[in-house]
């Protein structure tokens, strides 16, 4: 046994001693074999060399793609420009399409006229409403929230209506003791998306009106909707800047201010996680570059950082 291990040890020296041995590279002139250059190598340089070539190689590479328009060749990366026109594209695919369904149902109804065939008529009538659908809108209870209280509440006080202050004051109180309930279980049911990647500079405070966060990122950083829903508002605000607000499923609505531009329109439809604006400095109410969101639900502001992943 020791004998196997002195037969080892002799030939990892002889390994190791071939591996840093010194070899002598000449270059010479082939018509008078005269020395042009001559290096002195050894296995152990050359792989050195041949790592170090192939790490700056690498890191070259993923330079070229990140910042060159490369990278929208690699799976998974697209520029938002395309999307854009993606999206442009498919609505006039669509117009196309109901274009072209109009023209063979009139070019189908001139035949049918030539041919002395009767055009089928279309009935107009409105369509009965079952008692279900009845029912439902007398179900629907609601709530009022602490926003709505104290603004009753301001504008009792600035009334011309003799009113007494006590009755206010104990009003008002009263009012915001009670707790506007907003459904947890309906939002932690939804998978919201991330609206944009950066840091959280100001958070949700309900007691300094700050209804929403504010969240630093790069410039020119796309701002994607959370969720899928209709745009019910896409314009330029005086506090708010470029906003844009977006209606969810069970009376969600997410809010996007200060955006440098937007993307969509109002009463356009959108996806989860599709770019709706660019990250901006736009409105009174800032103070340096930013996304300020905000979620509410059923009319009720909440804290986007309790049901998104920032």
């Amino acid at each position: 046994m020791k004998l196997n291990t002195n037969i080892l040890k002799t030939k990892l020296n002889e390994f190791f001693r071939l591996f840093k041995h010194r070899h002598r590279l000449v270059i010479l002139d082939s018509d008078t074999f005269q020395e042009r250059w001559s290096f002195k190598l050894s296995a152990m340089n050359v792989f050195i060399a041949l790592g170090i070539l192939s790490i700056v190689l690498v890191v070259v590479t993923s330079i070229i793609i990140a910042f060159t328009g490369l990278r929208q060749y690699i799976p998974g990366y697209m520029r938002d420009d395309l999307i854009e026109e993606a999206h442009n594209n498919r609505l006039k695919l669509d117009s196309l399409q109901r274009l072209y369904a109009d023209q063979t149902l009139m070019l189908n109804n001139i035949k049918m006229v030539i041919s002395g065939q009767d055009i089928p008529t279309v009935d107009f009538k409105t369509p009965k409403v079952d008692d279900t659908s009845k029912n439902y809108y007398k179900n629907i209870e609601y709530q009022r929230s602490k926003e709505d209280s104290l603004l009753r509440v301001e504008q009792e006080q600035s009334d011309d209506n003799p009113k007494s202050k006590y009755d206010i004051k104990k009003r008002a109180t009263t009012e915001q003791e009670k707790p506007f309930s907003v459904s947890d279980n309906t939002l932690k049911n939804y998978f919201f998306y991330t609206p944009i990647k950066g840091t959280i500079v100001n958070g949700y405070d309900l007691s300094k009106r700050h209804l929403g966060i504010d969240i630093a990122a790069k410039p020119n950083e796309p701002v994607k909707a959370i969720y899928g829903g209709t745009v019910i508002f896409a314009d330029w605000t005086v506090d708010g800047g470029y906003t844009i607000a977006v209606q969810h499923p069970q009376n969600i609505i997410s809010v996007y201010k200060h955006n440098s531009s937007l993307l969509k329109r109002e009463s356009d439809i959108v996806r989860a996680g599709e770019p709706i604006a660019f990250i901006g400095n736009s409105g009174e109410q800032t103070s340096g570059q930013h996304l300020h969101f905000e979620l509410w639900h059923n009319g009720s502001s909440v804290n986007p950082r309790e049901y998104i992943p920032f």
